[in-house]
């Protein structure tokens, strides 16, 4: 049986005074359809459709009320309100109808003033009654005829709410049903990574309606409907794209789930900016809140999360074709603590090798054993660039990134203790090796030029010797070359894993040896040296290497140069 066929001007009574009279839809009209589709139709309206969820929202303490008529007995009824960011009051009540307004009579309608007699003032029968924010039903296999009343009222705030009902609850079925067990699982949980499981809706594994699901997390606490989740997100917002197959979706990574927020995160757009009344909402405060519709698998693994974090997780099926969503049971957890980091101690003056996990983090800590003005940190990175931090009892005093040898020197405090964070690349394990001193003069590391390539000379080489220069410094160091002969295809990628910095001489072959010697310049543009190795092979590839080695025995290698020899001469 249809809701909504009755005579117009009885409607239109009904209708609150600044309403405008509009045709009402029933379910057996193409007109029906075409109204639905457009959204405008029942917007502020106080006239309920059959079989379409309407959207609209309260004034805070100002009472709505919609209508619907049911025009023969026994008919089956559903009545479904989503409270979206506010709790609600509503309340589902009847009153016979008019003889005139059964539908069983013929002919035209009777005169408006007539009706008008006939309209009861009485509140009707109470059907139902809720007070709260959870997704309520009312639900009747038989239900008399007559006009439906919905008051709704919110006490706490402004807010938005959903309506939805039909008089075919049976064949409609726009929200997706839950499984027997509608709780979502934490299957595994790590430091930064919770793994969540749920029952598929029946709705998708045996009516084959097309159910997509979607994840809401935060660490506020759960929704009961997706209303309240697009309640709490910005106008801004929207859902996030599907990751690829194969691949579960990192809210964070975007660089972006410990939740920083954007550039116009900071401001909630209320739904309402103002109106008539003079009423404005005031900005909400920032909810860290996410989520993402990941089609119709049921296992997720949401990562990047931080660690020792308590995170809400929430699930939707949601029915693709009418856009209406059913909440399932939501969860909460509390990822791992981080492990705790071991802390190496530095000793004054010495050089402590340190390896890295990729992406990984190691902690130092150095304490000078008597007073002092100045500290030194001498860091050489053997691979790829790495972070390091130094706090001062808890003040950050360095941040920098480190690529070769850098030397840094920091204002001193009596009995201040240091602590060292150091942080790996994200291409791989990273090795590096660090000198902390309160002796200015104590120094391991030797100063580097800040060029060290090594340049080969193309007209000078011959079929058994090469000629290459190098940069120095002013202050005089020991420099010692090294070849060794290569395939005709060793290429830039084996040169660029060979290229730890921090493998010394005594890693050689002493037949790899050309020689060593000491040099600088007090003028820093004329310290360069150049060097002929000779008794090479025609037509041959040598990989050559240069060390400079300081005044405490630890030497840092230059960048490796490919050289080959002439084949005619």
């Amino acid at each position: 049986m249809l809701l909504l066929r009755c005579p117009l001007p009885l409607l239109l009574l009904l209708l609150p005074l600044d309403s405008r009279p509009q045709k009402l839809p029933t379910r057996d009209e193409e007109l029906f359809q075409m109204q639905i589709r457009d959204k405008a139709f029942f917007h502020d309206s106080s006239v309920i459709p059959d079989g379409a969820e309407i959207s609209s929202y309260l004034f805070r303490d100002t009472p709505k009320r919609y209508f619907f008529v049911v025009e023969e007995d026994n008919t089956p009824l559903a009545v479904t309100v989503t409270p979206c960011d506010a709790p609600l009051e509503w309340k589902l009540s009847v009153q016979e109808l008019p003889e005139e307004a059964s539908g069983e009579g013929s002919g035209d309608p009777e005169p408006l003033e007539q009706q008008k007699q006939q309209i009861t003032n009485e509140e009707g029968t109470e059907l139902f009654s809720y007070k709260g924010n959870d997704v309520e039903y009312f639900v009747s296999s038989s239900s008399p005829s007559g006009l439906y009343q919905l008051d709704l009222l919110s006490t706490e705030k402004d807010t938005h709410f959903k309506v939805y009902a039909t008089t075919t609850p049976e064949s409609d079925q726009p929200y997706p049903e839950l499984p027997y067990d509608p709780r979502i699982d934490v299957t595994s949980l790590g430091r930064t990574t919770v793994t969540l499981a749920w029952k598929p809706s029946p709705t998708a594994s045996l009516l084959r309606q097309p159910i997509q699901y979607c994840i809401v997390i935060n660490k506020e606490h759960n929704f009961k409907s997706l209303c309240a989740v697009e309640a709490k997100l910005s106008s801004d917002d929207a859902f996030m794209m599907a990751p690829k197959p194969g691949l579960d979706f990192s809210p964070f990574d975007f660089a972006h789930f410990g939740f920083p927020a954007d550039n116009n995160s900071g401001k909630e757009r209320g739904f309402l900016k103002s109106s008539k009344f003079g009423r404005q909402t005031s900005p909400k405060p920032r909810v860290d809140l996410h989520r993402v519709c990941i089609g119709n698998k049921n296992i997720f693994t949401v990562s990047d999360l931080k660690p020792d974090t308590q995170y809400y997780f929430d699930m939707f099926a949601v029915n693709t074709n009418t856009n209406m969503s059913t909440a399932y049971v939501g969860t909460f957890a509390r990822t791992k603590e981080e492990a705790k980091q071991k802390t190496v101690e530095l000793k004054d003056g010495k050089v402590t090798d340190v390896f890295i996990k990729r992406k990984g983090a190691k902690f130092l800590r150095f304490a000078p054993v008597s007073s002092h003005q100045k500290v030194t940190f001498s860091v050489h990175s053997c691979l790829d660039a790495v972070q390091i931090q130094v706090r001062r009892d808890g003040k950050l005093l360095l941040s920098q990134s480190v690529e070769g040898v850098r030397q840094f020197q920091l204002r001193g405090k009596a009995k201040a203790k240091y602590l060292i964070r150091l942080k790996g690349s994200k291409k791989g394990a990273s090795m590096l090796k660090i000198l902390a001193t309160s002796r200015p003069n104590k120094q391991s590391f030797p100063s580097l030029p800040e060029d060290t390539r090594i340049k080969a000379f193309d007209k000078l080489r011959t079929c058994s010797s090469v000629t290459v220069a190098w940069l120095g410094t002013q202050e005089r160091n020991k420099f010692c070359i090294y070849k060794r002969e290569v395939d005709d295809n060793y290429n830039e990628e084996q040169k660029k894993r060979e290229q730890n910095q921090c493998l010394g001489p005594d890693t050689r072959k002493k037949s790899e040896k050309v020689l060593c010697k000491y040099f600088h310049s007090q003028n820093i543009q004329k310290a360069v040296t150049t060097e002929t190795i000779r008794g090479l092979q025609p037509g041959k590839s040598y990989l050559l290497d240069v060390y400079v080695i300081g005044h405490g025995g630890h030497s840092v290698k230059y960048q490796s140069k490919l050289v080959k020899t002439r084949k005619f001469c």
